[in-house]
């Protein structure tokens, strides 16, 4: 499938015309470069994106580069590896020099081989390790046109191989149309649009090839064809001869899609009854092989043979490369109008015809799916199990067409609607396609309407509902009521019955009430022979994890061992949600990211979702604040994107407790707020909970011990960890701190003594590092309470979770300076402060500097130096926030993103001392009265 051409011939030797730039740009940064590189090509179609690729290939070769070349086919964008297939299939001579690990996963991508298909990150370091592999014997060049037609597959293959290519001689060049949708993920590469061409190589171009043509009817060509080379060069060959000549009138100017299209289809139509045949099996079967099509001629009954291209090739509609033995199209319109002129029956009987000469039984399902017109239970069982590789493969939106198509040749109703809840269960559940899953479920409902008590109808209607205005008591009662119906017989092995519990688990979270946790307990206690090991894992260290037994954080030990070599990102998840308490997501980073740049690569949204929200949560912990706020940008984005509504408080959280921590209260208080306006009508009990956390961390960042007790006394009341409340185990400190602070020592003493009870510093040694803060804030006889502290400060692995230590200093050394330990305090104090000034939490570092002071130490003072200059746009950001105005609207007056305006607060509030915006007003004012005017 090519683009048009833009070349005249010169004495033998093709010249690109009016692209010499642009060959020159790409030729320097891809074949003179001995660095790898990627560009990607874009432009309308027409422009001449092919011919400037073939030229850039040319050249690349005769500089000694080896080159591959692959094309996206319109008709096999469901097929999945099939561009990949074209690119790599000439490197089987390299395959032997690959670990068996990767000759596996690309064989069987490839089709060379059967097997379990690969899992999308190992395929694609196979893919790069080849091509590094043929690397050893000079530069290589990857050169994939249409990447809009490229399959999800490939496309991710290639995406991945584009961004790794620094300090390899491999380069990349892709081409696109700019007017047409990919599953290439083309940000953070860069990119060349190719424009049209100018009136002065227009003109060159039409005159070397129509130089016979009269002046009036040249005019009439430029402006119809606004220099798209295509339209130049197949307009004019459209005209009668006594048009060309101006002996005749030109018919009315049309629109140029319009004239292309009715240009093509005359062409194919005019073509003998053989050819259009050939023409329509090549089309349909997108490779283009040779081999491939003579067999598919064989079928014709030796009605027809290769022989019958020979009208195509000769009206230059198609070429043929002997050397791969493949036949391309001159122009994708080309293929398009053999389709468009092609009858039902011819399409279904070239379908036909290339299902029997398939040995591919993927390529063979999708074949025979579209060449079957009445129900067939064969087929469509085909089909069935077609999706079910391809899901295998992570291509969920393949999947979904190809059961939603075995639905349409199922002829039992229950079947079919079976296999459109599935589709629409996959839909909902991976790719975000919600409205389609939504359609699906109503075709499954109206064919089948029992078909709403199975399980993948029930699941995909829960996530229809959450992210919808429904309430989780309703999506609870909608699933646990399927489950209990069910006629599963609670085996554990039956895959649709576990993944409904572990949704069920996550619907009892949100929910947070023990009586929507009964439902669950029962069915996973009927599990038979017994419940998966993760599924068991989770109910504990998720569902309630302060009564987690030693033997469960044991098993999650053990399955987060396999973390590193599960490729199943669903499971990988599915870890992560077991992990959150337990505090265990560290293991979990490289998988997560694994599962996150699957997303970005096009991958299940849904999973890319849960890697996100999992990678925020360790980010924050473990100190790594910018990249939590920034992975939490990239979720509320997805979420909105996506349709996911539903998982965006995940991301506020993140959001605001970054923000409450760093002493951006008003911005904290607010994002919280949102948090709690949102789950109150819908019944997210956890999203309350944590909203509540940030509440309480940000009143402690303000000075408010009362309000901060009462935030995160709502959380789980003082004394007791409250059943199936897992984020009690979060704020135990900042309810123990502000209830210490602001005298409630009684509830203090009370809640330390359950902590203890509960052993949770058993479950992680973070929280045996606040248990034991806790306790010596508790803890009214000094050496007993330093002791606590120490014992606390020097357990192993604390500097894992460096704003939670240094929030133990701190306390520590309040505690030693009123003990009159003066030098001692000065220790733990400095240590806490270096903690909170390179983590940018500014309320603490404050804290701790006044505590500093306290205790005698005459480090530098802020009084000491001269307030730092505000630039003119902090100034007006800064002016605009003391009014009043919130982020968001600060923005639209300036014209900037409120994350921009978020980020020059971040840099004011130090330059003037300050740590909240309450404080702006007054500090600008005594800035404008120093006659300090920044």
């Amino acid at each position: 499938m090519h683009d048009a051409t833009a070349s005249a011939s010169t004495g033998g030797v093709d010249h690109l015309v009016g692209r010499d730039a642009d060959l020159n740009r790409i030729v320097s940064l891809l074949v003179s470069s001995s660095a790898g590189s990627a560009l990607l090509l874009s432009g309308e179609a027409g422009v001449g994106k092919t011919e400037l690729l073939d030229a850039v290939a040319r050249t690349a070769s005769e500089a000694g580069m080896y080159v591959l070349r692959a094309a996206g086919v319109q008709f096999e964008a469901d097929v999945s590896y099939s561009a990949l297939n074209q690119a790599l299939l000439p490197l089987t001579d390299f395959f032997d020099s690959l670990s068996s690990t990767h000759q596996d996963a690309i064989k069987v991508a490839l089709g060379l081989r059967v097997g379990t298909p690969p899992e999308r990150l190992l395929l694609s370091n196979a893919a790069l390790a080849l091509l590094q592999a043929r690397v050893l014997k000079g530069p290589v060049l990857l050169v994939v046109d249409d990447l809009q037609w490229v399959d999800r597959a490939s496309a991710a293959v290639f995406g991945f191989i584009a961004r790794r290519l620094t300090g390899n001689p491999i380069s990349f060049l892709g081409a696109s149309r700019t007017e047409t949708g990919s599953f290439f993920e083309r940000s953070g590469l860069p990119q060349l649009e190719l424009p049209p061409l100018d009136e002065d190589a227009s003109t060159r171009l039409v005159d070397s090839r129509f130089p016979g043509l009269a002046p009036a009817v040249r005019r009439r060509v430029l402006e119809t064809a606004q220099g798209n080379p295509l339209a130049l060069l197949e307009l004019p060959s459209a005209l009668r001869a006594g048009q060309r000549g101006a002996q005749e009138i030109l018919p009315y100017v049309l629109p140029l899609s319009q004239r292309l299209q009715s240009l093509f289809v005359s062409r194919v139509r005019s073509l003998p009854t053989g050819t259009r045949y050939l023409l329509l099996v090549a089309t349909l079967d997108g490779t283009g092989d040779l081999s491939t099509l003579h067999a598919a001629a064989r079928e014709s009954g030796g009605e027809v043979d290769l022989e019958d291209l020979a009208p195509a090739e000769h009206d230059q509609l198609v070429s043929l490369d002997t050397s791969s033995r493949r036949l391309v199209f001159r122009h994708p319109l080309i293929s398009s109008a053999v389709v468009e002129i092609s009858t039902g029956h011819e399409r279904r009987a070239a379908h036909r015809a290339l299902a029997r000469v398939q040995s591919d039984p993927e390529r063979r399902a999708w074949h025979l799916g579209e060449a079957t017109l009445e129900p067939d239970e064969q087929v469509a069982v085909q089909l069935e199990q077609h999706a079910r590789r391809i899901l295998n493969r992570g291509d969920a939106v393949a999947a979904i067409a190809a059961l939603t198509r075995a639905a349409d040749l199922s002829p039992v109703d229950t079947d079919r609607a079976r296999r459109l809840t599935e589709a629409a269960y996959i839909g909902a559940d991976a790719t975000g396609s919600l409205r389609s899953a939504s359609e699906l479920l109503k075709d499954a409902r109206r064919v089948d309407p029992y078909q709403r008590r199975s399980l993948h109808f029930a699941a995909a209607a829960v996530q229809l509902l959450l992210n919808s205005d429904g309430d989780v008591r309703t999506a609870h009662r909608l699933l646990a009521g399927a489950i209990a119906e069910g006629k599963h017989g609670y085996d554990a092995t039956n895959v649709a019955l576990t993944d409904a519990l572990h949704l069920l688990l996550l619907l009892c979270f949100y929910g947070g009430s023990p009586e929507m946790w009964e439902p669950f307990q029962t069915a996973v206690n009927q599990l038979r022979p017994e419940p998966p090991p993760l599924l068991a894992v989770a109910v504990q260290t998720f569902g309630d994890p302060a009564r987690a037994e030693a033997a469960a954080v044991s098993q999650l030990t053990r399955i987060l061992d396999t973390a590193m070599d599960e490729t199943d990102s669903a499971r990988i998840v599915r870890m992560g949600t077991a992990s959150i308490y337990p505090d265990r997501l560290s293991a979990l980073r490289e998988p997560s990211w694994r599962v996150v740049h699957q997303g970005r690569d096009g991958g299940p949204v849904r999973r890319h979702l849960g890697g996100l929200m999992h990678l925020c949560l360790d980010s924050y912990h473990s100190g790594r604040w910018d990249e939590t706020a920034q992975l939490a940008d990239e979720g509320l984005q997805l979420c909105e994107e996506s349709g996911y509504s539903f998982f965006a408080w995940y991301f506020l959280y993140n959001k605001a407790i970054v923000a409450a921590s760093r002493g951006d209260t008003d911005t904290a208080q607010a994002l919280a707020d949102q948090m709690a306006d949102w789950a109150t009508p819908r019944g997210v009990r956890a999203a309350l909970d944590y909203a509540r956390h940030v509440q309480a961390v940000a009143s402690i960042s303000d000075g408010d011990f009362e309000s901060a007790f009462r935030h995160a006394s709502a959380v789980s009341p003082p004394g007791q960890l409250a059943r199936y409340t897992p984020h009690a185990l979060w704020v135990i400190f900042d309810l123990v701190e502000s209830a210490i602070r602001s005298n409630h020592r009684t509830e203090a003493v009370n809640h330390v003594r359950a902590l203890r009870e509960a052993h949770v510093d058993e479950l992680s040694p973070r929280l045996g590092l606040l248990l034991g803060g806790c306790a010596a804030l508790a803890c009214e006889e000094d050496d007993v309470a330093l002791r606590l502290f120490d014992k606390s400060l020097s357990a192993r692995g604390i500097d894992r979770w460096p704003f939670d230590r240094a929030r133990v200093q701190l306390a520590h050394g309040e505690r030693l300076r009123r003990s009159r330990e003066t030098m001692a305090a000065r220790g733990s104090l400095l240590s806490a402060l270096r903690i909170f000034e390179q983590l940018g939490a500014r309320s603490w570092a404050q804290r701790a500097t006044k505590e500093l002071r306290a205790a005698g130490w005459n480090g530098p003072r802020s009084d000491d130096h001269p307030k730092q200059e505000l630039t003119p746009q902090e100034r007006e950001i800064a002016q605009l926030a003391a009014s009043g105005l919130t982020n968001k609207q600060i923005a639209e007056q300036l014209f900037i993103s409120h994350r921009t305006v978020g980020a020059h607060l971040y840099q004011v509030y130090p330059k003037l001392g300050i740590s909240s915006r309450a404080a702006l007003r007054d500090a600008l004012t005594a800035l404008e009265a120093s006659g300090f005017d920044g």
